[in-house]
């Protein structure tokens, strides 16, 4: 028998194997197929191709640089800083805008402050007293100003008091104007100029019109129309995230620029565009909340005739901008064209798969196609079932002796 299989074995490299197919026919499951080969082809061409271009490289490693520069000036009349002219060295914070900036709009000042000892302001946490002993000598107000001398200055209501405390004096008084200070910057306008490189296909652009006219920046503003004129007045900018600036001015807040480049290669440059998106980066929707708005505290220090350093502090509320840059380029390349094709003739071959199974397990008469599909061959022949023996001996199965029994075959198709 081990001989019988050798040979078998041996004549088996030879065979060729081919499939047979079987046609049904069954409308249910025609269309069924039909609908899925158009599903997988739409998806294919309407999806991977031209949504996603999925025949193209892609880069998404884009090397940016933004430059920006604000224009506009003011005049206000305060009781604290009298008359006073304001221009971009006094709004501006910092004075080198890039990615983000921050321009004034309201604000607090205490000026002429000192360190010497005075009141703390009642409004602050830990700071109204009955008596010394409510004062600790030393001890910090986290919230507050300074440090406790030990003293409660009295003189509020309910026999209560104010702790004394170390500090610039006078203190902070808490109220701010109901009237944003600057509310006319919402006419000042601002240059925000983007240079994107692609490193992978050393491709580069700016969203500034390449033109020899000098007074093209000085006349033009941007609008959907106008992608490459960069400047835009403060006012359009808030407006665009559908916020009133002069609410926003009032308590401050955040504005997000959104730059988004889209770069097909394959068509020419000039359809590479910068697209502008805007929204409020803030809390928004907590108008009432301590924690809405935008502000901080800087100082101006001075020295006296005597040397003595006193300064001007300033609690500024403003609006600050965030510059933000995203972009990816795609360009024809045969390796993800392939791949995609592969792809797809792959959920072709999968949509059969699926279709056998309803063929076969799913539907009424799945028995019937089943016996079709898979087909049991029996060939037999006596000649070949018959022992013969060769000088009294069983044959050896072996290259060069008689055939041997021609074996029981199950054929799939």
């Amino acid at each position: 028998m081990g001989q019988v299989n050798c040979r078998s074995l041996c004549l088996s490299l030879f065979d060729y194997k081919t499939e047979k197919y079987v046609i049904a026919k069954n409308k249910k499951v025609g269309l069924l197929y039909r609908l899925m080969q158009l599903a997988i082809l739409a998806y294919l061409l309407g999806w991977v191709f031209l949504v996603k271009k999925g025949y193209q490289t892609v880069d998404t490693s884009i090397q940016s640089s933004v430059i920006t520069k604000v224009k506009g000036v003011a005049f206000t009349n305060t009781s604290e800083l009298k008359e006073r002219l304001w221009d971009v060295a006094d709004y501006v914070i910092p004075s080198q805008g890039e990615n983000v900036f921050f321009i004034v709009t309201n604000m607090i000042v205490t000026p002429n402050q000192r360190q010497t000892t005075c009141a703390e302001n009642p409004n602050i946490p830990g700071a109204v007293c009955f008596q010394d002993s409510d004062c600790p000598k030393g001890e910090a107000i986290i919230t507050g100003n300074g440090v406790k001398t030990g003293n409660c200055l009295m003189g509020g209501s309910n026999n209560s008091g104010t702790c004394e405390v170390f500090a610039w004096c006078p203190v902070e008084k808490l109220a701010k104007p109901k009237e944003p200070l600057l509310g006319q910057a919402e006419d000042f306008t601002v240059y925000i100029k983007n240079t994107i490189r692609f490193p992978k296909f050393n491709f580069s652009k700016s969203n500034v019109l390449q033109t020899k006219d000098r007074s093209f920046l000085k006349s033009c503003h941007y609008s959907p129309e106008t992608l490459y004129c960069p400047i835009f007045r403060l006012g359009t900018l808030v407006h665009y995230t559908g916020n009133d600036f002069q609410e926003m001015a009032s308590e401050g807040g955040v504005i997000g620029i959104q730059i988004e480049w889209d770069c097909d290669l394959d068509r020419a440059p000039s359809a590479c565009n910068p697209q502008y998106s805007f929204s409020r980066l803030d809390n928004k929707f907590a108008e009432k909340s301590v924690s809405s708005g935008y502000n901080f505290r800087f100082a101006k220090y001075y020295q006296d005739a005597n040397g003595v350093e006193f300064r001007t502090l300033m609690k500024v509320y403003g609006i600050r901008f965030d510059v933000l840059v995203n972009g990816k380029a795609g360009r024809f390349s045969i390796i993800p064209a392939v791949i995609n094709v592969g792809t797809g003739v792959a959920l072709m071959g999968a949509g059969a798969f699926f279709c056998d199974l309803v063929l076969i397990y799913l539907i009424k008469k799945s028995h019937f196609y089943r016996d079709k599909k898979y087909e049991e061959v029996r060939l037999t022949s006596q000649k070949f079932l018959s022992r013969r023996l060769v000088n009294g001996k069983q044959d050896s199965g072996c290259p060069g002796g008689p055939e041997p029994p021609e074996q029981l075959q199950t054929v799939e198709t």
